[in-house]
């Protein structure tokens, strides 16, 4: 490092610097750096140095004497060419990340600044080791990796519960430990209790009974909250609904603590009201999938359990007499498209589609419909399959990225030719990638060749298309 020239400092730094001679400045740059290298007009490495035994295995001596420019990956060139030209006299250039090949494994990530002293003199250049940055990205991928499949476990846990609680056919109701208040409650204790939801929900759970067994209700809460157990009881249940027993269990969550309720109609109790569906109409009632029958205006006069739990409510009034349309389909026109095709040829099959819930949701359905116009009163019924959301690559458009042609063409109808046009050409792309990859047995350097990409444009591409593995190693995941 004898040939570092000293820069010329105003000041008290100037008469400072004035002390070191050539070799101590050197030393001083190659001290405060994890790399510095000397680079003549040319752009050849006259010297080279680091700080750290570690780098020194990674063959830096070996490159005195090399273009600079020739000593880093493919993607790098232009930033080491951004870089000479950039070093002007007394300032120092932006830094810039490059990759070096590495001997040892993966490539060498550095971050570079020079500095011309004098106008016609060599470039001295700093370097910063960013291996220790990579890894900390590495491991920050990893870690949100993990929270996503924790957040999909805890969706799945959700759904399930949520799946339970309105398919039960125990009546079931979940209050609030202090208030006693109902917070929720599902289809088969709304029909025991004769209450439509919203009559229920907020009531204190002493208004479902009738006062005479008040009494041993205060005692079950009461001993809830002070042992966390409680005896069954059996009560009578307020507006003539008969008896039942009543089972209570505390448990917390989201913060708070409450108590799920369970009630079971005894023997004596009444018959359930008339209108509960019997034999066929029984079955599709407890179908997994869900089933509506409408009329030809749309409007739905018979939804199953599976139904109202995809579009997030809780009984059938509440969808009874409403259009279809209203949950069905992500835009009006896909709606539409489903309602003609099934007008014109009397069913439809497989038509992939989503149901919108009450509160936001969104569930992917498979549409299976089919037309009566013979019966008594026509109608139209329809099953829907819930399909279940697969992790997959999305454009700018926000549609799951079309996997054939035939997926193509199926989306005639339900979103604009431009956003077709685009999907086509990121379908052609996706498949051009996936064909170079296998024709080079996933040698990515030459597939980029192939593909007239540079390795960082080949990599981005793969990235947005969720195609191969790209790991840390990978250059792309420095910044």
């Amino acid at each position: 490092m004898a040939s570092l020239p000293p820069r010329r400092p105003s000041g008290t730094l100037h008469q400072a610097a004035g002390l070191l001679d050539g070799e101590a400045a050197g030393l001083l740059v190659a001290a405060a750096s994890d790399i510095s290298l000397i680079i003549d007009g040319d752009g050849v490495i006259r010297d080279a140095a680091s700080s750290r035994a570690d780098l020194d295995d990674e063959g830096i001596a070996a490159w005195r004497g090399r273009a600079w420019i020739d000593t880093v990956t493919v993607e790098s060139r232009p930033k080491i060419d951004a870089l000479l030209r950039d070093a002007a006299a007394g300032t120092m250039t932006r830094w810039r990340q490059v990759n070096h090949p590495s001997p040892n494994g993966p490539d060498l990530p550095i971050r570079y600044s020079g500095l011309r002293p004098n106008k016609d003199g060599p470039i001295i250049v700093v370097g910063q080791d960013l291996r220790a940055v990579a890894g900390l990205q590495r491991r920050l991928a990893e870690a949100q990796q993990a929270l996503e499949r924790d957040y999909d476990l805890l969706r799945a846990a959700e759904t399930r519960y949520k799946l339970l609680f309105q398919l039960s056919g125990e009546a079931v109701l979940v209050a609030d430990a202090g208030t006693r208040r109902i917070t929720e409650i599902n289809p088969a204790a709304i029909r025991l209790l004769g209450r439509p939801q919203k009559r229920v929900v907020g009531l204190d759970v002493a208004d479902l009974f009738e006062p005479a067994g008040l009494r041993e209700l205060h005692g079950l809460f009461a001993g809830l909250r002070s042992t966390g157990q409680a005896s069954d009881l059996v009560a009578r249940l307020a507006g003539g609904r008969g008896e039942a027993r009543l089972s209570a269990s505390l448990f917390r969550g989201d913060g708070a603590t409450s108590v799920l309720l369970r009630l079971s109609p005894l023997a004596t109790g009444p018959a359930e009201p008339a209108g509960v569906p019997g034999g066929a109409l029984a079955v599709i009632e407890r179908m997994p999938e869900g089933f509506v029958v409408t009329d030809t205006a749309r409007r739905v006069l018979i939804a199953n359990a599976a139904f109202l739990d995809l579009v997030q409510l809780a009984t059938e009034e509440q969808v009874r007499g409403q259009p279809l349309d209203r949950w069905l389909g992500r835009e009006e026109t896909e709606a539409l498209a489903l309602f003609a095709t099934l007008r014109e040829h009397g069913a439809v099959r497989h038509h992939a589609t989503v149901l919108r819930g009450a509160y936001g949701s969104i569930a992917d359905v498979e549409v299976a419909a089919v037309s009566v116009p013979s019966a008594d009163q026509p109608c139209l019924g329809f099953t829907l399959r819930s399909v279940p959301r697969r992790v997959a690559p999305t454009h700018a458009g926000g549609h799951d990225l079309p996997r054939s042609v035939e997926q193509m063409t199926e989306l005639v109808g339900r979103v604009s030719m431009k956003a077709l046009v685009r999907e086509t050409t990121d379908l052609i792309e996706k498949l051009c990638i996936e064909a170079a990859l296998r024709i080079t047995r996933d040698n990515r350097a030459s597939a980029a060749e192939m593909l007239g990409l540079s390795r960082q444009g080949l990599y981005a591409k793969m990235r947005r298309y969720g195609i191969g593995d790209l790991d840390g190693s990978d250059p792309e995941l420095v910044p």
